[in-house]
């Protein structure tokens, strides 16, 4: 089956950049319309701009999502710009680690804003506008430290083990509007965050090749790809799932 989203607009939050540029990109190539999201408007217009050149319609909003008010302002925007709202990608995040004994309330409530709340909140507003049309398609990117835990990421675990507690929630709450919800949970992927992660995180590359079953990283575009289908009418049946693309990492106990 061919995987298209014509027509469609798709809201894809800290997409200058990392899985959420790889997620724009591949649903600008499946024929939606993209929004593009950063908090930085340069970085987002940039990223916009790249898009564009390969023949994507695509709209730079730049948002602090753990504010409300840039939450609300970002669809507004979105609104105005293309009057609908079909899909909602929760990307934007923040990785944070430190020993639990020494995280400052500042760290802490920082993850919390934008890993949990801020996706809260992107998804209320996508809601209130997909609901009166009787459709729509939430995913948030999770992790597999949404399902396992990791010493030193207390505040990273705790968000993303809420962000799978949320997609259960309103995939069930919001069924009966026709709005489908599901969670992405990558494990170690090729990304300008995992570069920052692994000196505080104390890994290698090596680290990671050795404890996947597939023995390597995987990519943004792999992420995307599974987000692709799972915006689309391929995964009509599906809702409240949570799909790891982590090269089997959460299946494989050993050391």
């Amino acid at each position: 089956m061919e995987l298209r989203l014509d027509g469609q607009v798709a809201v894809i939050t800290g997409s200058s950049m990392g899985i959420g540029k790889a997620i724009a990109r591949t649903y600008g190539l499946a024929g939606a319309r993209v929004v593009v999201n950063s908090r930085d408007s340069t970085r987002a217009q940039a990223a916009a701009d790249e898009l564009r050149a390969g023949g994507i319609d695509a709209f730079p909003v730049a948002a602090d999502l753990a504010r409300a008010a840039d939450v609300a302002r970002l669809f507004a925007a979105v609104a105005d710009q293309w009057g609908q709202i079909d899909i909602l990608v929760n990307n934007a995040g923040t990785s944070m680690i430190a020993p639990s004994e020494r995280l400052s309330l500042t760290d802490w409530q920082r993850t919390v804003d934008v890993n949990l709340t801020g996706a809260f909140l992107c998804a209320q507003e996508a809601a209130r506008r997909m609901i009166p049309r009787g459709r729509g398609v939430i995913i948030n990117i999770s992790s597999i430290l949404g399902e396992i835990g990791l010493p030193q990421r207390a505040a990273y675990c705790a968000t993303k083990h809420g962000l799978n507690g949320l997609t259960k929630v309103l995939a069930t709450e919001w069924a009966v509007h026709g709005i489908r919800v599901h969670s992405i949970n990558p494990a170690y992927i090729a990304t300008p965050m995992d570069v920052g992660d692994q000196s505080s995180g104390d890994y290698t590359p090596a680290d990671i090749e050795r404890r996947t079953p597939l023995g390597r990283y995987g990519t943004a575009d792999e992420v995307a790809n599974a987000a692709l289908f799972l915006a689309s009418d391929a995964s009509s049946y599906m809702t409240g799932s949570r799909v790891d693309v982590d090269g089997g990492w959460l299946a494989y106990g050993g050391w």
